[in-house]
């Protein structure tokens, strides 16, 4: 049992705060799970990815089952409510509450059994579908219900909300692949719900347990509402809304309560854990995209395209076109478009049979094409052509929310209805008029193939008057959607966005019955209460709403957020207006794939992801001293772990820049403690490493001797297990001062090598190569070498050091070079420095500017000189037919990405590059180098960077650009790697 503990906020009142002492006493008692009540993991579990917000009382990450049923029971005990909870990525307002929350994703996200003969898989409530589907892809299955947030939605999760996707005209929604559940009911019974005869129901009901309750009296409310049912449900199949009473009402034979449960919001009851129905995975996916100059027009070819029997039809239209262009992450989609279409149009289709989806695919152009439907239709029939079309598809969500302006914001209130495509273009018509007559402009994506539109609205819920409109909005939707027998929840579910409007939808009969149902399942109101039936207003508990005005706070470095500004001369508002453009959508949770978030990926816990740190963030800054809570020592536990790696700047579609937040949160913390004597050490590293150059060998022999490594890890915290880099007395500096002077011609001007403060010291050769390449390609080459770029000091959070450093090596740039001339590198968080957090140390100097527009990567110009002639790799270098393998480093990825690099390794005659997706090495500078850190440093680069490269043969060349991805490849792999320019040097220089 592990229990943080933590202050509860002093106006919280003295009743609360000792039943929330008491309920912890209990729980630490009875579960081997842990249990938080601190303030700050009480607010990372506040809000979901919806507008609401909610403070719970405690929080529990329960390992098991029996773990859930003791928590239920001592909430109950102490009349608290449970609010069950996977990732959190609830559109609706589901996983808020008052109450008690279960995070069932942390420990409990095992597959206990995958059984290929019967296509059935028995999983944990927090298993994620990808992670079922990669488990289950070697056996040709898969998941049917293919949501957007596959990478780190939960299966509990998805049973709850009875989620869809992009595949539900095919596939269904998650109750139609739902077996078994295992539960735990209200009075923390376990019990298995499954489908059974009559005969075994009828057994069941003479139980004297609630669960003999539930098949006694729960017939009978069918019974008794049978009329009621058969009008009251909306027509349209894809429904994510009430309970499904429809369900039972028409199976006179048989009785199943495990998919009755589906889309309970977990008001019902808690699952533990599933038997689920897989499905077969098609081999091969051919996709048609229609451009269309209008979203009326794109919706208008769907009826063409669900006469070809797709596997799917999603809508994208212009807002979130323009939003990915805007992205490293899928800024390569606008690259494969024709034109500039206001809408695009996705048909995919899925099979074993190659040609037969090609002649699907060709008969729906054909119809296109005669009905007069789009301009131009795009043919993706390779994954290769397919990964970034898809990529960005998924993203709708983020991408959209990547438009907020400050708390302006895409919100889910109307983006989940859905009627029969049949009526799609009259009703997305009528759907425009309500939002043009109330003046609000919306962005539209979602699943034409089965009428449902996810069209959010734009709103700012810190204006009383926006509230107002919100729900007023909300009415003439909920009417329009009925006209055409359309649902007002249609995979999203009803939370607490929805459901104050079910007795209007359903009837009073109904309703009353969905009533009974509750209060059947739970008498006493425990399991996530205002849920589905007797439910608050919509306008209650919404998350801008309550967040209090910013107190003044000046910050070193400059937020700029849209909408937001950069703050006032004070910095009022600004730090946390950047954090809080986190919207909870939780692309951070994933895993298996992109970088972001390393720290989650190795720990599974909320407060190591970016959205945990954000929201830690916000209440910090929210509270009435934001400088004395900056350096709270529990703030900075939630912000330890950061790698300050930077995906999220990228990777996050709404660009929280976490790294940037971390720098300036230490700085505080600093202020207020002092600053550590290892963080000073590692701020100076430009100078340590010159005088351990200067002083090689001698300098390498501490490294090598067990007692001074066990010293330095006792008294500054460096991990004795980690290697030190070996210093190397010829360093680039000076070589290049003592080097004969070149000959060459110069046809190009003039670049400034930045001699980083890394390789310059322990790796030359990449500095050398990159100056004589830079020089075999017609270029005069200056090297930079007296002035540290500040990457260091950033990182410990000495600000100010970094500033000065900034501006010192901006001035002597400036000064030094010719106006225009570029300024390249080979280690990229140097030369990212110089582009992006310069910026935010000092955005007003002309001299960052300049330099910071003159930055380009030693790369790109080598790219050129090989196209244009003027460097010539040989044909017959020893690297011809060999495998190079490529680990982009993190900065680089998230600043200018990494097809420069690729396209200069390819340009090396007869090799194959593959570009590894491996994450984040784990090594983040001195990270890796600290002794609290090492193990989660190695965890990372276990994850998939090390398994990749330890799987390639002997002769596959590895390839890295940063220095520190270098280092932890060779500690975890014993491989070493190269740089690309080194590489390239031995391709123009071997024979």
């Amino acid at each position: 049992m592990t229990i943080t503990r933590g202050e509860r906020p002093a106006h919280e009142s003295a009743e609360n705060q000792e039943l929330a002492r008491t309920l912890q006493r209990d729980l630490a008692r009875d579960l081997d799970g842990e249990v938080q009540f601190d303030d700050y993991t009480r607010q990372l579990f506040a809000r979901d990815a919806s507008m609401y917000a909610i403070t719970p009382l405690g929080v529990v990450f329960p390992r098991n089952a029996d773990d859930v049923a003791a928590a239920v029971a001592a909430a109950a005990a102490h009349q608290v409510s449970v609010v069950p909870r996977g990732a959190g990525t609830s559109l609706a307002g589901q996983t808020v509450g008052p109450g008690l929350v279960l995070d069932l994703s942390r420990y409990m996200n095992n597959i206990v059994e995958l059984d290929a003969g019967s296509g059935t898989a028995l999983v944990e409530a927090g298993v994620v579908q990808d992670q079922l589907n990669r488990a289950a892809s070697p056996w040709g299955l898969m998941f049917g219900p293919d949501t957007s947030t596959s990478n780190r939605a939960t299966i509990g999760g998805m049973i709850g909300n009875n989620s869809a996707g992009s595949g539900s005209v095919r596939h269904g929604m998650t109750i139609d692949h739902v077996r078994e559940l295992d539960v735990v009911l209200s009075d923390a019974s376990r019990v298995r719900l499954d489908r059974v005869e009559e005969a075994t129901r009828a057994h069941r009901a003479t139980r004297p347990t609630l669960e003999g309750a539930l098949y006694r009296e729960l017939p009978e409310i069918v019974r008794a509402n049978y009329a009621a049912i058969a009008a009251g449900f909306p027509a349209h199949w894809r429904r994510a809304c009430g309970y499904r009473l429809d369900r039972l009402a028409r199976e006179d034979t048989v009785f199943d309560l495990a998919k009755f449960v589906v889309g309970s919001e977990g008001t019902l009851a808690v699952a533990t854990s599933a038997l689920v129905d897989l499905v077969p995975k098609p081999s091969r996916t051919v996709i048609a995209i229609g451009h269309f100059t209008s979203v009326a027009g794109a919706i208008d070819a769907t009826q063409d395209a669900l006469a070809c029997d797709p596997a799917a039809v999603e809508l994208m239209d212009r807002t979130i076109l323009d939003l990915s262009r805007r992205k490293i992450e899928y800024a390569s989609l606008g690259d494969l478009l024709n034109g500039d279409p206001e809408a695009l149009l996705f048909v995919s289709f899925s099979g074993d049979d190659e040609a037969e989806l090609l002649s699907q695919l060709k008969r729906l152009t054909g119809l296109w094409s005669r009905n007069g439907h789009g301009y131009h239709t795009l043919r993706a029939v390779t994954p290769a052509q397919q990964a970034s079309l898809l990529k960005v598809r998924k993203a709708g969500l983020g991408l959209l929310m990547a438009a907020s302006e400050g708390t302006r914001r895409p919100l889910a209130f109307v983006e989940d209805t859905a009627v029969d495509p049949v009526h799609l273009t009259e009703y997305t018509r009528r759907f425009k008029e309500v939002l043009d007559r109330h003046e609000m402009t919306a962005g539209f994506y979602g699943h034409c193939s089965v009428g449902c539109l996810h069209i959010r609205p734009y709103l700012d819920l810190t204006d009383p008057a926006d509230v107002v409109k919100m729900r007023s909005v909300a009415v003439e939707i909920k009417d329009l959607v009925a006209e055409y027998g359309g649902v007002n929840s249609s995979e999203h579910g009803d939370g607490l966005a929805r459901s104050e409007f079910n007795r209007e939808i359903f009837g009073d009969a109904l309703y009353d019955a969905m009533r009974q149902v509750k209060k059947l399942f739970d008498p006493d109101n425990v399991l996530n209460p205002g849920k589905i039936v007797d439910a608050p207003s919509m306008t209650d508990n919404l998350r801008d709403a309550a967040l209090p005005p910013a107190e003044p706070l000046r910050t070193r470095l400059s937020f700029e957020v849209i909408g937001a500004g950069a703050g006032s001369a004070d910095g009022t508002g600004a730090m946390r207006a950047a954090a809080d453009r986190c919207m909870n959508i939780g692309l951070c949770r994933k895993s298996g794939s992109g970088t972001m978030c390393p720290s989650y990926m190795a720990t599974r816990k909320e407060e190591d992801s970016t959205r945990g740190r954000a929201a830690a963030l916000v209440k910090a800054l929210s509270e009435p001293d934001p400088r004395a809570a900056l350096g709270d020592e529990r703030l900075h536990e939630v912000l330890d772990l950061c790698l300050m790696c930077k995906a999220c700047k990228s990777e996050c579609p709404l660009g929280v820049d976490m790294a940037t937040l971390k720098s300036e949160a230490l700085s505080h913390h600093h202020d207020i403690h002092g600053v550590p004597l290892r963080s000073r050490l590692f701020g100076s590293i430009r100078f340590l490493n010159r005088l351990g150059s200067a002083t090689a060998p001698l300098s390498n022999l501490p490294g090598r001797i067990p007692l001074v490594r066990r010293l330095m890890d006792r008294t500054v915290g460096i991990a004795p297990a980690r290697p030190l880099p070996v210093f190397v007395r010829q360093n680039l500096t000076r070589w290049f001062r003592r080097r004969k002077n070149t000959t060459h011609p110069i046809t190009q001007g003039t670049v400034t090598y930045l001699a980083d403060s890394f390789t310059t010291f322990t790796e030359p050769d990449i500095g050398r190569a990159a100056v004589q390449l830079l020089e075999l390609s017609g270029w005069d080459v200056r090297l930079e070498s007296g002035v540290c770029c500040g990457r260091s000091s950033l990182s410990k959070g000495l600000v100010d050091d970094a500033k000065n450093k900034a501006r010192h090596l901006a001035d002597t740039l400036s000064k030094a070079t010719e106006a225009g001339s570029p300024v390249v590198g080979c280690e990229p968080s140097c030369l990212m420095t110089l582009r992006d957090e310069h910026l935010s140390l000092l955005p007003d100097d002309p001299a960052v500017k300049d330099i910071a527009g003159r930055v380009r990567q030693v790369e790109e110009l080598l790219v050129e000189a090989i196209d244009d002639g003027r460097l010539r790799p040989r044909e017959h270098s020893w690297l011809a037919g060999r495998t190079l393998v490529y680990h982009g480093h993190c900065h680089q990825k998230a600043e200018v990405g990494t097809a420069a690099t690729v396209a200069l390794l390819n340009r090396i005659p007869g090799v194959s590059v593959v570009e590894l997706d491996a994450g984040c090495c784990g090594m983040a500078g001195s990270f890796g180098f600290e002794s609290e850190h090492y193990d989660v440093s190695m965890t990372v680069g276990e994850d998939r960077l090390f398994p990749a490269i330890t799987a390639e043969p002997a002769e596959t060349v590895v390839v890295a650009t940063g220095v520190s991805c270098r280092q932890q490849i060779f500690h975890g792999t014993a491989r070493d790697a190269w740089h690309p320019v080194q590489l390239l040097w031995e391709a123009v220089t071997s024979d």
